[in-house]
């Protein structure tokens, strides 16, 4: 009890101090708590004017360590920066931990503020978050910054876990807490130690700070939670990487840490991803190196609409084809694939382009007999033909049998960007043959029946 007592009156007296003696926001900033229908209190501060930026910190940190990257952009941008669930004075629930959660979370503080359509720029944890964010929510987010660590079930994720460099992901749960209780102070500097390419940052004053942070009540408690969730973020975000991000993405590495690897992650689920690498820096880039990595997020922010980069690979299929209908080869096994329902027995065929990139697209499906698809839509223009069996296919919110329409082979439909629609097959598989510009993706009108998720799960 004393000990928190300590720390309690350490954070309230902490504030009163410069940026020089711990990380702070600038005073000029708002605060409040918003409630997020996900059953957490978010702590959030906001200030300055112009086109919104989010700011998501990590772990060892809170949002006062966005200082140096606030105080620049509030100049000509509105700076949101919330603490994560569990961190910070946010309030700590017993779950909801994992990063598509916390996602819904960042959405309940954005739209609270009277907000929608913001940049987006992460650190650490955050970038988990940020990125189920941006995957959630892809047409809400005009730029994306990550900045060194990685996304967990994203390439190369197993091979990191391997190192012994993150045992941290896999100290948690109820004799850790024990264990560090009282001995914050040690646990985080070994993370910070480890992690930085100058061993005077963070400063003193910086990391008495945060530990006083975490050492509040459930503090130790809330942040293991953020590496427990990692196989559920892993398992969400392998569906998300059916669908790539389209928005341009800034991939920032400390040369002392992740580097290029960073952008090499982030090409596994984005198709517009610019490298950054921050000189002689380590993880903590706000601490170690921020007037330098403050230009980097700001230039890329207010930089000219970037170009998305189409690829052409010999599976672009860019020469002449001609298939005959006995030609098509299905695999043995289903492979729904992003263009699909994602329904599991589907088996696809691509015949050109990639519906996870810009450009025209064309896939072959095979779908089962007695399969019934709810109703769901894709974010592009699609035509389609049925090439064999009926198909039964109907608009609409929800499943209708009575809004089916049989279409027997040689017939052609449509599937308008974001309109909702639905399907079933008969006593026989059906073929059905569909063009569309990518990148393609599947939205379920109800989430509990998409087949991806209930896979996942």
């Amino acid at each position: 009890m004393i000990r928190h007592c300590v720390a309690l009156v350490i954070l309230a007296i902490l504030p009163t101090f410069g940026y020089a003696e711990q990380p702070s926001l600038p005073s000029s900033f708002q605060a409040k708590t918003v409630h997020s229908p996900e059953g957490a209190d978010i702590f959030v501060r906001w200030g300055g004017s112009g086109a919104v930026v989010v700011l998501i910190h990590g772990y060892a940190e809170n949002s006062d360590s966005w200082a140096p990257l606030a105080a620049d952009l509030m100049k000509d941008h509105t700076v949101v920066v919330p603490d994560l669930r569990g961190i910070g004075r946010s309030s700590k629930p017993t779950g909801g931990y994992d990063k598509k959660t916390q996602a819904k979370d960042i959405r309940a503080v954005v739209t609270a503020l009277g907000f929608d359509r913001t940049f987006v720029v992460a650190h650490d944890i955050g970038n988990m978050v940020a990125y189920a964010y941006a995957a959630m929510y892809p047409d809400k987010v005009q730029r994306l910054v990550v900045m060194d660590a990685p996304i967990p079930g994203i390439e190369p994720w197993n091979t990191i876990l391997l190192n012994p460099g993150v045992w941290h992901f896999n100290f948690h749960g109820p004799d850790a807490e024990r264990l560090v209780a009282g001995r914050e102070r040690i646990y985080f500097d070994r993370i910070w130690n480890d992690f930085t390419g100058d061993p005077s940052e963070p400063d003193e004053a910086t990391r008495n700070f945060f530990t006083a942070t975490y050492a509040q009540p459930g503090g130790m408690r809330a942040g293991f939670a953020q590496f427990t969730a990692f196989s559920t973020d892993a398992a969400d975000n392998k569906v998300f990487e059916q669908v790539k991000l389209t928005m341009p993405v800034l991939a920032v590495g400390g040369e002392k840490s992740f580097g290029a690897l960073q952008a090499v992650i982030m090409r596994h689920v984005a198709i517009n991803v610019q490298e950054a690498v921050v000189p002689r820096s380590g993880h903590w880039l706000m601490e170690e190196s921020p007037v330098y990595t403050v230009k980097l997020v700001r230039d890329f922010l207010d930089s000219p609409a970037a170009a998305i980069p189409v690829r052409t690979t010999p599976g672009n299929n860019v020469g002449g084809t001609r298939l005959t209908p006995g030609e098509f080869k299905f695999p043995q096994h289903g492979n729904p694939g992003t263009g699909s329902s994602g329904a599991s027995g589907i088996q696809t065929i691509l015949l050109k382009g990639d519906p996870n990139e810009p450009g025209l697209y064309t896939i072959m499906l095979r779908v089962p007999a007695h399969t019934q698809i709810a109703a769901h839509s894709h974010r592009d223009d699609r035509v389609a033909t049925v090439i064999s069996g009926t198909w039964h296919f109907g608009y609409g919110e929800k499943f209708d049998e009575s809004k089916l329409k049989a279409l027997a082979p040689g017939s052609f439909y449509t599937e308008p960007p974001g309109q909702n629609h639905f399907a079933e097959t008969g006593d026989e598989p059906v073929e059905v043959q569909i063009t569309g510009l990518g990148p393609s993706s599947t939205e379920y009108v109800d989430p509990a029946q998409d087949p991806r998720t209930r896979k996942s799960n």
